[in-house]
């Protein structure tokens, strides 16, 4: 669990991370959906690690900015809880737990060298 990030549940804050790779999941509807994944994520305001990676949905504002392997990003965020685990209702199977993660990135840049 990303204890970190569960004390600011709800905020939007700066992060910054290193791209490591594109990758590719199938969304809801059944599609194959391209996805990026940082590394090392960094709160800007406290410079603590607060996750060792995220995926993120490779959109627009990623695009924009054309990473590349070991590329510094910023961007802003919010902090979510979610479910994570294995859940079978049908043979009442519940092996959730509730952990942390960023959505809804923007502001989305490349950081200076």
């Amino acid at each position: 669990m990303r204890k970190t990030l569960a004390a600011e549940e709800g905020k939007r804050k700066k992060f910054k991370a290193v791209f490591d790779r594109v990758g590719k999941k199938i969304n809801y509807k059944g599609y194959s959906e391209e996805t990026i994944l940082l590394k090392n994520i960094v709160d800007l305001e406290s410079q603590k690690i607060v996750a060792d990676h995220v995926w993120f949905s490779y959109s627009k504002g990623f695009i924009k900015v054309s990473p590349k392997f070991g590329d510094v990003i910023e961007f802003e965020a919010r902090v979510k809880e979610y479910q994570k685990g294995y859940v079978n209702r049908n043979y009442k199977i519940d092996n959730s737990k509730k952990d942390f993660k960023l959505s809804n990135p923007t502001k989305i840049k490349k950081q200076s060298t």
